[in-house]
């Protein structure tokens, strides 16, 4: 009886799911909340996830090979661009730095460009959260410049202008 009590017992156990430590996920949750990024809507909506589970590997396919990141200096009255691999770096840190991310797209301000090529303003509100006694909480503007090759490809970031002006 004690062993058939044992053998029940440990059948039950290897059978569970343990609730603290769920199994890893299998690409196809993410598949469900990332964008299609063949459209302008997607290529936003995989920024804000890439931000908010802090995903570099989301956020560096945003970025075309080419892109560059530009932004005012106001203390030496310069513009200061860094590339690709300058810019996935910054990320990573911040993402590693910061508890929480949390990223909200505000209004289009101005799009101009075609099926291939687009330049587009829009305001956002950014609030990082390093611990509970250190919150940034900021607004501005992106000035993003996205391309691709043919309309059945996905947009790209070439050109990032951060028109904020907190740095």
């Amino acid at each position: 009886m004690a062993l058939l009590l044992a053998g029940g017992i440990g059948l039950g156990v290897a059978s569970c799911t343990n609730p603290f430590a769920p199994a890893l996920a299998d690409g196809s949750q993410a598949a469900e909340v990332l964008g299609d990024q063949r459209t302008v809507d997607g290529l936003f909506q995989n920024f804000r996830y890439s931000y908010v589970f802090k995903d570099t590997m989301t956020y560096g396919r945003l970025l075309d090979r080419t892109f560059s990141f530009v932004y005012r200096n106001y203390d030496k009255g310069i513009d200061v661009t860094w590339g690709r691999d300058e810019d996935m770096l910054a990320t990573h840190g911040l993402f590693n730095a910061a508890q929480q991310l949390d990223l909200v797209w505000n209004d289009v301000v101005i799009t101009e460009g075609d099926s291939v090529a687009l330049t587009i303003s829009r305001g956002f509100n950014l609030t990082i959260t390093f611990n509970p006694s250190d919150v940034i909480r900021a607004q501005g503007r992106v000035n993003l410049r996205i391309e691709r090759p043919t309309i059945n490809d996905v947009w790209k970031i070439v050109r990032w202008r951060d028109e904020s002006n907190y740095f």
